[in-house]
């Protein structure tokens, strides 16, 4: 059996379905069920088990010697969110207990890290497991996520298999319910839908231009992809980037859905809100070769491709994956 926590999220109920696309449906799901807004995501898919997440620790104890793979991508993921106790239970601590549970039992583990590790990305966005530690995050989020990446990587007692997956900004179909964290992409997609317009930030940083902020856009149907990978391969262990290795412009992204929309292009520049300002990221982007050196070769989805099969396959219906 394989488990999926975090299964009525975003990323969680995609790749829930991409496994169903594979004739995978031994699967246990585990998440806090009672948010109806999310009911879509999850509740016409395939699978053998819900597990409530505050009963998960113990299950997974209980009956460790029935589970094959462990895919644990809940977690809290609001970066505006600054309660450290949160993050500390649900993210870090939370995790652990999974890790120590898979350690002990056997089980392989893939769990989702953040590419909120890299903070200003200062240091570059390189997944050498040497520069962890030397990472500064800029919200608790990030902290989460970076502790526990350094605490992985410390332990001697480890998974058979184990992969942390440092994802990058990732869209894509099952995001709806997750407001003001949803992708640029998503929030694009409405406004130009309602106004035939779009507000973008302007920069707050000297020699970057408006809109010429960048990202590290990547499709979830990509992520999925990557995952199902490892879990088959299970080569190397160790934390690995997952972005697209492209950086692209806010701009770039902007045309992008006004050309699958056949609008032209209407683009206002507001500042950044406050409460962001100040720990705004100008530009991320994966460095891929890990991956890469770990055997996977597919080619990672281009942003103009993602946001035509995202914007008519799934926004303009309201479909869900």
């Amino acid at each position: 059996m394989i488990v999926l926590t975090g299964a009525a999220g975003f990323i969680g109920s995609y790749f829930l379905g991409f496994l169903n696309t594979k004739g995978i449906t031994n699967i246990a799901i585990v998440d806090d069920f009672s948010r109806e807004e999310k009911l879509n995501n999850w509740s016409t898919k395939k699978f053998e088990i819900k597990i409530n997440r505050n009963q998960f620790i113990p299950w997974l104890e209980l009956y460790s010697e029935k589970i094959d793979f462990v895919f644990h991508l809940g977690a809290r993921t609001d970066t505006t969110l600054m309660d450290w106790k949160i993050f500390e239970e649900l993210n870090l601590n939370y995790t652990k207990s999974i890790w120590e549970i898979c350690a002990n039992k056997n089980i392989p583990l893939i769990y989702a890290s953040s590419a909120a590790t890299y903070g200003n990305g200062e240091l570059g966005y390189d997944d050498i497991e040497q520069n962890i530690p030397n990472l500064k995050p800029l919200n608790p989020y990030g902290d989460s996520k970076q502790l526990f990446d350094e605490w992985a990587l410390q332990q001697t007692n480890q998974p058979p298999f184990w992969a942390g997956l440092k994802f990058f900004n990732v869209y894509g179909p099952n995001e709806y319910h997750k407001g003001r964290m949803a992708s640029v992409i998503f929030h694009s997609f409405n406004q130009i839908s309602g106004n035939k317009k779009i507000k973008l930030f302007k920069s707050h940083k000297q020699g970057i231009e408006n809109g010429h902020q960048k990202r590290d856009f990547v499709f979830v149907k990509d992520l999925c992809s990557v995952m199902y990978f490892l879990m088959e391969q299970r080569k190397s262990s160790g934390i690995y980037n997952l972005g697209s290795g492209t950086a692209r412009t806010f701009l770039d992204l902007a045309h992008s859905v006004f050309k699958t929309l056949n609008l032209p292009p209407k683009i206002e520049f507001i500042d950044t809100p406050l409460d962001i300002r100040d720990n705004y990221q100008y530009y991320t982007c994966a460095t891929m070769e890990k991956l890469k050196e770990a055997g996977y070769t597919n080619n990672f989805t281009s942003l103009e491709e993602g946001i035509n099969e995202y914007v008519q396959n799934y926004l303009l219906s309201r479909k869900y994956f």
